[in-house]
């Protein structure tokens, strides 16, 4: 049986979490060793993505509570906002602290010392960092099954799992970059691309960071349930004998659940007891063949 959006989310922070926290640790002691300011920005960078893993699993956990009289259309969008607070510690502790620390190394350049313990380390980093990167990818292929990545990443309503592939990307590049200016550092014996390679870092985090926001955002405001999930639940109603005609359908999507408003016409020779029977087994139809339908309000009507 394939896991769910749940469990395969709850995966993927898992897998995030032990790597990044590993490489933090890692990172920081050789950012105390060789005084690189792209190691030390790059610790930063891997402590805030395990801290930001730890929001982002609180969000899942949270978006789970069963609805009450105050949200009666429960927590779901817990998730979303949690999303939206990593995505902008990414865009600050990550992203800017980055810069800020390149522009000081590059005001107060300072030699590099055994620059071969960052090297190792940061090689290290690429190893754990890609395995995470492959898990989240793993699970993400579990949910989107045929359909093609870009086109999962542009649609999906799970936001968990986009920021923590998003994390991951920025993550790797932010390694490659690293590596690539200390080792320019280290051949020159010029703290200058040390500085530089910070400072890029910096970049890479603010661009991730303001893709994430801006797709989070739009969940945040209030979205509609993924393309696949608003075909499948019109063809269902279309299908349905009882119906002459789909006016309208409304879906919104709450965390990893989809609440919908329908509005149809059906047979005139229809009997009040005969309708209510036809929307209530559609209904049900809905609920049992449309993943994660956790409410459904169908209205018949003769026009929109």
């Amino acid at each position: 049986m394939a896991p769910s959006a749940q469990e395969s989310t709850a995966r993927a922070i898992l897998y995030a979490f032990l790597a990044n926290f590993g490489i933090a640790i890692a990172k920081t002691w050789a950012a105390m060793v060789t005084g690189s300011g792209s190691m030390l920005a790059e610790a930063i960078h891997s402590y805030a993505d395990s801290g930001n893993q730890v929001l982002l699993y609180l969000g899942l956990k949270q978006s789970d509570r069963a609805p009450d009289t105050k949200h009666p259309l429960g927590y779901g969008k817990l998730s979303y906002f949690w999303s939206f607070i990593v995505a902008m510690l990414l865009f600050s502790v990550g992203g800017l602290f980055s810069i800020y620390e390149g522009l000081h190394k590059l005001s107060h350049p300072a030699p590099l010392d055994r620059v071969w313990i960052a090297i190792a380390v940061l090689t290290f980093a690429l190893v754990l960092e890609g395995s995470s990167l492959l898990g989240c990818i793993r699970e993400i292929s579990h949910l989107r099954g045929e359909r093609p990545f870009r086109q999962w990443l542009k649609h999906t309503r799970n936001s968990a799992l986009v920021v923590v592939f998003g994390e991951d990307v920025a993550a790797l590049l932010g390694l490659v970059l690293a590596l690539t200016f200390i080792s320019l550092a280290a051949i020159t014996g010029d703290p200058f691309y040390d500085a530089i390679g910070s400072m890029c870092i910096g970049v890479v985090l603010v661009v991730v960071s303001v893709f994430l926001t801006a797709r989070v955002r739009s969940l945040l405001v209030g979205s509609s349930a993924d393309p696949i999930i608003r075909e499948a639940i019109d063809k269902i109603i279309a299908d349905d004998e009882a119906v002459v005609e789909v006016l309208n359908t409304i879906t919104i999507q709450f965390g990893p659940d989809t609440m919908l408003a329908a509005k149809i016409r059906l047979r005139p020779d229809e009997s009040l007891a005969s309708a209510i029977r036809s929307i209530n087994t559609l209904e049900r139809r809905l609920k049992r063949e449309v993943p994660n339908l956790k409410w459904c309000f169908i209205e018949p009507d003769d026009a929109d």
